[in-house]
Order: structure tokens, then sequence, then C-alpha cells
């Protein structure tokens, strides 16, 4: 290989998603939530859409070979249509003269109509592979979609005021967490939905089609309305926590980084 070629792949590298480098980072980010906190739910998740990042790499080398047998069977299709116009034409006795003007006017509508009519049939089967694929992308998008929420749920019930003193009810959801085990957990969902939006624009990287396009993005603007969301309790737990321990209301928490709001 010259230096040439290998430069250019060097290059390229950074202009394209790399399924197998976000499958890599996922699996870095699944033990990390493993090892902190052990048998969670958010573990399982992170596990979850790991395996889908697995599958959408068969997802994406199937639909980006073209299916043979379909246009084999397209091709023939094809044929015996084009056939029946051209047999329906050369059946007509053109040299007779005893066509009345009415005759000749409902010959040529009935051989338009079949010009037509095959026509649409034509455009219907050469874009039936590209409709199969787009069908097959947009159906792992829509998981990915279900995935986001999923992830959304895991953080739902993480509040950041609940430092200190608090006043739970019979159905209060259980909160052991310190502050810094709360703002990695938020993070890591943070992270989570991150990747999760890398793995819906590859779809798109493969298969640049509009419809697809404007699904990946709404999955993009569905991961970042909700990890700004998170970023802002992250930055409601960050001031908490700083308040309150100033005050003395608030377990010292060494690991917690606390962020002051910055002067203008």
């Amino acid at each position: 290989m010259s230096f040439n070629q290998q430069q250019q792949e060097e290059e390229q590298q950074y202009r394209k998603i790399t399924l197998s480098r976000v499958h890599s980072t996922l699996g870095t980010l699944t033990q990390r939530i493993a090892e902190r906190f052990p048998n969670s739910g958010l573990a399982k998740v992170s596990h979850e859409l790991e395996l889908v990042c697995a599958e959408s790499t068969d997802k994406l080398s199937r639909i980006a070979q073209p299916n043979h047998w379909l246009r084999g069977l397209i091709a023939l299709v094809i044929v015996l249509g084009i056939g029946l116009v051209c047999f329906s034409i050369y059946a007509v006795d053109l040299s007779s003269s005893h066509f009345k003007t009415s005759e000749i006017v409902s010959i040529s509508e009935t051989i338009l109509n079949e010009v037509i009519l095959v026509g649409a049939a034509l455009f219907f089967l050469l874009t039936l592979e590209a409709r199969l694929k787009r069908a097959r992308a947009l159906k792992s998008i829509n998981e990915l979609r279900a995935l986001a929420h999923v992830i959304d749920m895991h953080q739902l019930t993480k509040d950041p005021t609940e430092i200190g003193e608090k006043i739970d009810t019979a159905s209060s959801p259980e909160r052991g967490m310190t502050p810094y085990q709360l703002n990695r957990y938020l993070d890591y969902c943070n992270e989570l939905l991150s990747i999760l939006g890398k793995i819906a624009a590859i779809f798109s990287q493969n298969l640049p089609e509009t419809e697809l396009v404007k699904a990946v993005n709404d999955v993009e603007d569905l991961t970042n309305s909700l990890s700004r969301k998170i970023w802002q309790k992250i930055n409601i737990l960050q001031l908490q926590y700083g308040r309150q321990l100033k005050e003395g209301k608030a377990p010292v928490d060494e690991s917690c980084i606390v962020q002051e709001p910055l002067s203008d």
C-alpha cells in the first residue's frame, strides 16, 4: 500500500461514523456502568443497546448488498410486461382499410392504457428494492427511538433535590445514591443517549434517502432533548449539593465535584 493510499484511508476514517468503533465505545461504557452499578437496570439497558448495535452491523450489511433474486424476478416481470405491450400492438392489423375512426380511437386508447399500466408497474418494480431496504432501516431506527425512551425512564425518578433531609411516602422510589453516584448515573444516561444517536446516524449515512434522513434527525432531536433535561438535573445536583454542604445540611461526599456558577 502506497503512502498516499494510507493517508487517504486515515483521512476517510474521520469523515464517516464507523459502527465497529461505536460498538467498541459502547462496550467500554457498558463495562463502566456494570462496575459502578452492578445488576442495575441501566447496565441491562446498556447491554441491550450493545446487542442492538451488533445487530445493526448485520442489518447494514444486508441493506448494502444487492438482492439478486429480487432483481432477477423484477427483470422477468419487466420483460413479460414489455412483451405483452408489443404483442398487443402487433395483434392489431393496421393494414386493413376498413377501420372506422371510432375503432381507431378505441384501439389507441387500449394501447395507451396498457402502456400507462406497464409504466406504473415498471416504476413500482424498479423502486421496490429501495423501498424494502428503507423499510428495514426505518424499523431499526424505531427500535432505537424506543430505547431512547427506555433510557429516559431509568433517570426519571433520579431527583437531584433529594439530598440531605427528605420526607418519603409509602410509594416513594428508593434513593440510596450519594451525590457523586447520582452524578455518574445521570452522566451515563447522557453517554448512552449520545451513542444511540450515532448508531441511528449510521443508517442515514449508508442509505441517504430523504425519509430515512428525516427519521434519523427526529431520533437525534429526541436524544438531544432528553440530554438537555438530564444536564439540567446534573447542574441542579451540583449546585444543590454545594449549597447544602456549606449550610451543613448534606453529608460530605468528597468524590462529588461541585461546580459553582460562573460570574458574568
